[in-house]
């Protein structure tokens, strides 16, 4: 068993904290530009100081927290600048890993799309029917689907960058899921985008991620969320 006072156990700790931080940010569970108080962290994750700023290190790297001089942290806000030029470098990123993904992937790729496509589908997407408040499991099944889309790319940087754009671009695709419920299909997308990817047209699956993302940003600028969404 690993010692409390051990070099292992103050990583595992550090490692836990700062993934549960990177959750509740990505959600928006912690608010675009909310200001984080370090104190009330320790208290919510029942850490160490140490633990917490640790963490907050890690996420400003991630371009996830900003780090502010003799004013603590914050988490990153959004804008529509920002959005629009991440969702342009995301698309453009994407496109590549998606065409090498479906010119490298085999069977094992096709039998895993398939059974991630199917659990998405079959995941209630909803917390509770009766409310907009989406389930973590739909969201776990959600990233699965589109990582196996791209999972046969053979560019190890490619899947790295397209990493940290979908991770940035999920904070702006949580908020538009609050408002555009009722106006997006979602669930006929992704299945558009399965029956695609495994007829291997790549053109295809490319026009319709584009404006599988394209669907997003107009979503979130027609509402007008960066200006809601970031608190002064």
């Amino acid at each position: 068993m690993t010692s409390p006072r051990s070099p292992a156990y103050a990583r595992s700790l550090s490692e836990d904290v700062y993934q549960k931080l990177r959750r509740d940010i990505v959600s928006c569970r912690l608010s675009p530009g909310q200001k984080l108080n370090i104190n009330v962290l320790c208290a919510n994750y029942g850490v160490s100081l140490g633990a917490v700023r640790e963490a907050l290190s890690r996420l400003a790297s991630d371009d996830l927290v900003v780090a502010q001089a003799q004013r603590g942290f914050r988490v990153a806000p959004v804008s529509t600048a920002d959005l629009v030029d991440l969702m342009k470098a995301r698309t453009e990123i994407e496109s590549l890993c998606l065409r090498k993904s479906l010119a490298f992937g085999g069977v094992d790729w096709e039998a895993n799309l398939v059974a991630a496509g199917h659990r998405l589908l079959r995941t209630p997407k909803n917390a509770v029917p009766t409310e907009a408040t989406i389930s973590d499991e739909w969201e776990a099944a959600h990233d699965a689907f589109h990582l196996a889309l791209v999972a046969a790319c053979d560019s190890p940087w490619l899947l790295k960058l397209r990493a940290q754009l979908y991770t940035q671009a999920e904070r702006y695709r949580r908020l538009s899921m609050r408002m555009s419920a009722t106006r997006r299909n979602i669930a006929n997308e992704h299945q558009r985008l399965l029956k695609a990817a495994m007829g291997r047209d790549a053109k295809c699956v490319v026009d319709l991620m584009t404006r599988h993302l394209d669907a997003t940003t107009r979503y979130l600028l027609e509402a007008g969320t960066m200006e809601i969404a970031t608190p002064l």
